[in-house]
Protein backbone atom coordinates (compact mmCIF):
# COMPACT_ATOMS: atom_id res chain seq x y z
CA UNK A 1 0.00 0.00 0.00
CA UNK A 2 1.11 3.23 -1.07
CA UNK A 3 0.29 6.08 1.54
CA UNK A 4 0.21 9.45 -0.43
CA UNK A 5 -1.94 12.76 -0.47
CA UNK A 6 -4.58 10.74 -2.49
CA UNK A 7 -5.26 7.92 0.08
CA UNK A 8 -4.69 10.54 3.38
CA UNK A 9 -7.67 12.89 1.65
CA UNK A 10 -9.93 9.82 0.77
CA UNK A 11 -9.92 8.87 4.29
CA UNK A 12 -10.53 12.54 5.21
CA UNK A 13 -13.68 12.35 3.57
CA UNK A 14 -14.72 9.30 4.89
CA UNK A 15 -13.78 10.33 8.42
CA UNK A 16 -16.10 13.83 7.96
CA UNK A 17 -19.29 11.70 5.82
CA UNK A 18 -19.08 9.03 9.28
CA UNK A 19 -21.24 9.77 11.77
CA UNK A 20 -18.42 9.04 14.29
CA UNK A 21 -16.22 11.66 12.17
CA UNK A 22 -13.69 9.30 11.97
CA UNK A 23 -12.57 6.31 9.61
CA UNK A 24 -9.72 3.72 9.52
CA UNK A 25 -8.30 1.41 7.47
CA UNK A 26 -6.61 -1.40 8.08
CA UNK A 27 -2.84 -1.51 7.05
CA UNK A 28 -2.34 -5.50 7.85
CA UNK A 29 -1.49 -8.14 5.21
CA UNK A 30 -4.21 -10.66 5.44
CA UNK A 31 -6.86 -11.46 8.11
CA UNK A 32 -4.15 -13.71 9.92
CA UNK A 33 -1.14 -10.82 10.51
CA UNK A 34 -1.20 -11.06 14.40
CA UNK A 35 -0.44 -7.22 14.48
CA UNK A 36 -2.68 -4.07 14.49
CA UNK A 37 -1.77 -1.57 12.08
CA UNK A 38 -4.34 1.05 10.81
CA UNK A 39 -4.22 4.67 9.76
CA UNK A 40 -7.05 6.62 11.57
CA UNK A 41 -8.73 9.78 10.09
CA UNK A 42 -9.93 12.19 12.84
CA UNK A 43 -12.43 14.92 12.39
CA UNK A 44 -12.67 17.83 15.37
CA UNK A 45 -15.70 16.87 17.33
CA UNK A 46 -14.52 12.81 17.10
CA UNK A 47 -15.35 11.86 20.66
CA UNK A 48 -13.05 8.80 22.12
CA UNK A 49 -13.81 7.99 25.44
CA UNK A 50 -10.64 7.70 27.51
CA UNK A 51 -9.61 4.28 27.33
CA UNK A 52 -6.68 1.72 28.09
CA UNK A 53 -5.27 -1.61 26.03
CA UNK A 54 -4.37 -4.03 28.69
CA UNK A 55 -2.21 -6.58 26.28
CA UNK A 56 -0.49 -3.84 24.01
CA UNK A 57 1.68 -0.49 23.86
CA UNK A 58 0.19 1.77 20.96
CA UNK A 59 2.44 4.09 19.02
CA UNK A 60 1.15 6.67 17.06
CA UNK A 61 2.92 8.92 14.55
CA UNK A 62 1.11 11.72 12.74
CA UNK A 63 0.81 12.25 9.32
CA UNK A 64 -1.19 15.42 8.50
CA UNK A 65 -3.24 17.63 11.66
CA UNK A 66 -2.76 18.43 14.99
CA UNK A 67 -3.64 16.90 18.19
CA UNK A 68 -3.53 16.16 21.88
CA UNK A 69 -3.17 13.01 23.40
CA UNK A 70 -4.04 12.96 27.23
CA UNK A 71 -2.96 10.25 29.62
CA UNK A 72 -5.57 10.09 32.97
CA UNK A 73 -4.96 8.24 36.39
CA UNK A 74 -7.52 5.31 37.48
CA UNK A 75 -9.60 8.65 38.71
CA UNK A 76 -9.76 9.97 35.62
CA UNK A 77 -7.41 12.77 36.37
CA UNK A 78 -5.85 14.41 33.64
CA UNK A 79 -1.91 13.64 34.17
CA UNK A 80 -0.25 14.57 30.91
CA UNK A 81 -1.24 16.13 27.37
CA UNK A 82 1.02 15.54 24.65
CA UNK A 83 0.60 18.32 21.61
CA UNK A 84 1.08 16.09 17.46
CA UNK A 85 1.77 18.57 15.20
CA UNK A 86 4.27 17.91 12.48
CA UNK A 87 4.47 21.38 11.67
CA UNK A 88 6.02 21.96 15.23
CA UNK A 89 8.42 18.78 15.14
CA UNK A 90 5.91 16.91 17.64
CA UNK A 91 5.49 13.58 15.72
CA UNK A 92 4.87 10.24 17.50
CA UNK A 93 3.93 8.99 21.05
CA UNK A 94 4.42 5.70 22.61
CA UNK A 95 0.89 4.95 25.24
CA UNK A 96 2.13 2.44 27.61
CA UNK A 97 0.16 -0.78 28.28
CA UNK A 98 -2.60 0.09 30.98
CA UNK A 99 -2.56 3.64 30.38
CA UNK A 100 -5.79 5.64 30.18
CA UNK A 101 -5.60 7.48 27.31
CA UNK A 102 -7.87 9.74 24.15
CA UNK A 103 -7.43 12.57 22.06
CA UNK A 104 -8.56 15.76 21.00
CA UNK A 105 -8.55 16.63 17.49
CA UNK A 106 -8.36 20.57 16.55
CA UNK A 107 -8.52 20.19 12.37
CA UNK A 108 -8.73 17.48 10.26
CA UNK A 109 -6.18 14.91 11.33
CA UNK A 110 -4.57 11.39 10.24
CA UNK A 111 -2.36 9.22 12.49
CA UNK A 112 -0.77 5.81 12.03
CA UNK A 113 -1.30 3.77 14.81
CA UNK A 114 0.65 0.17 15.86
CA UNK A 115 -0.36 -1.64 18.71
CA UNK A 116 1.35 -5.29 19.70
CA UNK A 117 -0.74 -8.63 18.94
CA UNK A 118 -3.58 -9.34 17.60
CA UNK A 119 -6.91 -6.98 17.73
CA UNK A 120 -9.29 -7.23 21.03
CA UNK A 121 -12.19 -5.34 21.65
CA UNK A 122 -12.22 -2.70 24.49
CA UNK A 123 -14.31 -4.36 27.39
CA UNK A 124 -16.57 -2.36 29.56
CA UNK A 125 -13.33 -2.50 32.01
CA UNK A 126 -11.33 -0.81 29.84
CA UNK A 127 -13.55 2.37 29.54
CA UNK A 128 -13.40 4.98 32.09
CA UNK A 129 -16.65 6.23 33.17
Amino acid sequence: MFINNELLDDLEKQALESPRLRMNLDMRNSPEDQSQRMLNAMEPGTVLPIHRHMTSNEVVIILRGRMDEMFYDDAGNETHRYHLDPSKGNYALNIPRGMWHTVEVFEPTVIFEAKDGPYAPLSPNDILS
